[in-house]
């Protein structure tokens, strides 16, 4: 039987693997459907046709078709695991928020930007990318430093949607060997019932 599940994604986007792997972690079935960026599939007429901003990660349930990564994490929690992976606390559910808020940005921005730089070999200086990854993750050794998960005992969203980007952030020149928190708290996640790893690419420190 098909799965109803069906998530239009590429390997390399971390975008991608946070709802894939989010998608394992739940033990939900999906279909998995490769778009090739290289050829612009997601700027193609039937691809916009799903998100008019041609970007990926896309989730179809059923007749629900939902874009962007941190919304389609929200909206697994609720649907098939309520109240087990964001807090319905307003403080827990407000420190998940700020989490989610600081991926769409910082994380986003730094070693995202920074690995995209060396991933496709963009003449753009990576310096400020680099610089933005550094006080992401100092903050983030900060908080690993008093708790395992970046919102207390257990894993969030919070910890699902920055996994990706940090795992890969040597890819984009920004070396984790000086954050020994963030590094015990990937190996947490990797550790988790489900966990499927972030595709490797041979570029930056990891070349």
């Amino acid at each position: 039987m098909k799965p109803s599940l069906q998530l239009y994604r590429n390997a390399i986007s971390g975008h991608c693997h946070r709802v894939e792997l989010f998608l394992s972690l739940l033990g939900l079935p999906f279909e998995s459907i490769d778009i090739d960026l290289a050829l612009k599939a997601h700027k193609s007429p039937d691809f916009l046709a799903l998100n008019p901003l041609g970007q990926i990660p896309v989730l179809r349930d059923g007749e629900l078709t939902l874009a962007d990564s941190n919304a389609i994490l929200v909206y697994l929690e609720a649907r098939y695991a309520p109240g087990q992976w964001l807090p319905r606390d307003p403080v827990g559910a407000a420190r998940v928020q700020r989490w989610l808020s600081l991926a769409a940005g910082p994380l986003a921005f730094g070693p995202a930007a920074a690995r995209v730089v060396q991933l496709f070999k963009r003449p753009t200086d990576p310096a400020e990318a680099i610089a933005r990854a550094e006080g992401l993750f100092q903050l983030m050794e900060s908080e690993l430093g008093r708790t395992p998960f970046l919102v207390g005992e257990r894993a969030t969203l919070a910890d699902v949607a920055h996994y990706a980007y940090v795992a890969r952030a040597p890819e984009g020149l920004v070396s984790l060997q000086p954050y020994p928190a963030i590094r015990a708290w990937l190996a947490r996640i990797e550790a988790l019932p489900g966990f499927v790893p972030m595709v490797k690419t041979p570029v930056g420190l990891a070349a």
